[in-house]
């Protein structure tokens, strides 16, 4: 054993003097640069055998050496400056994601807070001021246990829509404003409009729009800025007593979240619009609804719109139903069925657009399916006398419609013109009007001659903005002669005193090439 010992003594001795002599001559090393006695010595020694070159090289050598001592320091500066740097980094984001943690806790606990007082809300069960220093005791800690499977089993994951269901217990219909006709509707709008908020239209314009219900529940009023078009649905909503529910559309915008809401798995509540809400709450009353998406075309509406179209698409109104979720609770709304809701018919959407270079384009599938409406002047400004709102049914105002369509019933005559333009229109430019224009032909005419127009003007309307329109996406280049020949059709056809808004179109898309 005293053999083995004496071996790993003398051998550890060889490793631990040669780390020793390391570092005791990289410390004489670092002291000897720093010897600035020895350097002045060494000066002082020579420069008795110096000449003028000799101090001159000397000098410089000096300030070189001098130059490296001083360069060996900063750099070990910024050696140790870096590291501290990165150290307080490490420390701070230490801090920083100890911080998120306290955070992230926090937002737990508030969350759940939050849920806590919207559920005593709903139930009126809350605490009492006074009731703030006895909740220690186990009494007290019982009941506000009940309390809370009270409150989440009547509040269930569609808080607005129970809410709805609670405000319309006792609900008793207004006394709605029957005698009114089409034609006063419009004068009265147009007047109250212009009396009561400053705002001015033609009244071909509110005849449009009051008949464009007639036709489709989704309206696009387009036009340049700053013209009215958002106004005018919102006037709407002050005329007949029923605010005009506005969704700002966001370019984010991408499905049907942004429309109904969806369900959050992890509060397991239903996030509800708005938009949601309102239709929801139509189908309590038979007031007019009216919904505008701002902007609409900010994104694309066929993404987020999609399934709307669709459903409003199907012929009977049974069938306009939506899935809000996959399965049913106890605790969903009295309208929501095995997860599934019925759509209002009494509501219209309302979607206003800027073509510009901001938007993106909106797509045949959307036109053909809604009922455009240009707006591109100021209105003019008129005396009206003051005129007062009213209560506007939605079955009278539809049986109005009805009873439009069966007196101002388009003529046979006019009918079969339209179909000789069908057939002009598919030989010359390829295109086709279809039924589901022809549909709604037959519904906004009647309406638009109900509503004080007559029948040459609203055929024109929707000629220039179901039809004529589809000619954009064609190559005007290549039927800009056919255009010629389009609108001498149309003269000897309609005569050339009528059909002006389109053949005015007409020109001006042949004026593009």
């Amino acid at each position: 054993m005293e053999a083995i010992g004496t071996f790993i003594n003398k051998f550890t001795s060889v490793f631990i003097n040669g780390i020793w002599t390391l570092i005791k001559g990289i410390f004489n090393g670092i002291v000897g640069m720093f010897n600035f006695p020895a350097y002045f010595k060494v000066f002082k020694e020579c420069k008795g055998d110096f000449g003028v070159l000799d101090w001159i090289l000397a000098i410089l050598v000096a300030i070189i050496v001098f130059a490296l001592l001083a360069a060996i320091v900063f750099f070990v500066y910024l050696l140790i400056r870096k590291y501290v740097r990165f150290r307080e980094s490490l420390v701070s984001k230490e801090e920083l994601l100890e911080e998120m943690g306290n955070l992230n806790r926090e937002i737990v606990k508030l969350t759940k807070e939050k849920e806590r007082i919207l559920a005593m809300k709903v139930s009126q069960l809350g605490l009492r001021p006074d009731e703030s220093n006895e909740i220690g005791t186990e009494e007290d800690k019982k009941e506000e246990t009940e309390e809370k499977v009270l409150t989440d089993e009547d509040i269930g994951r569609f808080y607005k829509l129970k809410m709805v269901d609670k405000a319309y217990e006792n609900y008793t219909p207004p006394v709605y404003n029957k005698d009114i006709t089409l034609p006063e509707l419009c004068d009265m709008f147009r007047n109250f409009a212009c009396s009561r908020m400053g705002l001015f239209y033609e009244i071909k314009t509110i005849r449009l729009f009051i008949a464009s219900f007639a036709s489709t529940r989704l309206l696009i009023l387009q036009g340049i800025s700053g013209t009215g078009k958002t106004s005018l649905p919102y006037a709407f909503g002050k005329f007949i007593q029923n605010d005009t529910t506005i969704a700002s559309v966001q370019p984010s915008w991408r499905d049907r979240t942004e429309i109904f809401g969806y369900f959050n798995e992890f509060t397991k509540r239903f996030n509800e619009t708005e938009v949601l809400k309102k239709m929801y709450e139509a189908k309590y009353t038979d007031n007019v609804y009216l919904t505008i998406l701002d902007e609409m075309n900010i994104a694309r509406v066929e993404y987020y719109f999609a399934e709307l179209l669709s459903i409003l698409e199907m012929p009977t109104r049974d069938e306009w139903v939506v899935d809000l979720v996959p399965s049913a609770w106890p605790t969903d709304p009295k309208m929501v069925v095995e997860g599934r809701m019925t759509l209002p018919q009494n509501m219209w959407y309302i979607g206003t657009a800027n073509n510009d270079d901001s938007t993106f384009a909106i797509t045949d599938k959307v036109y053909d399916r809604a009922m455009p409406i240009d707006i591109n002047t100021k209105g003019k400004y008129f005396e009206a006398p003051y005129t007062d709102h009213l209560t506007l049914s939605f079955s009278d105002l539809e049986s109005k419609f009805d009873e439009a369509k069966e007196k101002y019933k388009v003529s046979q005559e006019s009918l079969d013109k339209i179909a000789e333009l069908d057939d002009y229109v598919i030989e010359h430019f390829r295109l086709a009007f279809g039924n589901r224009i022809v549909k709604q032909l037959k519904d906004f005419v009647p309406a638009y001659v109900g509503c004080g127009g007559t029948e040459i003007d609203g055929l024109d309307y929707v000629l220039k903005q179901k039809v004529f329109r589809k000619f954009e996406s064609l190559n005007l280049s290549f039927i800009r002669d056919e255009i010629d020949g389009l609108i001498s059709y149309m003269d000897k056809m309609f005569g050339k005193q009528n059909m002006q808004e389109s053949k005015e179109y007409l020109l001006r898309l042949k004026k593009l090439f």
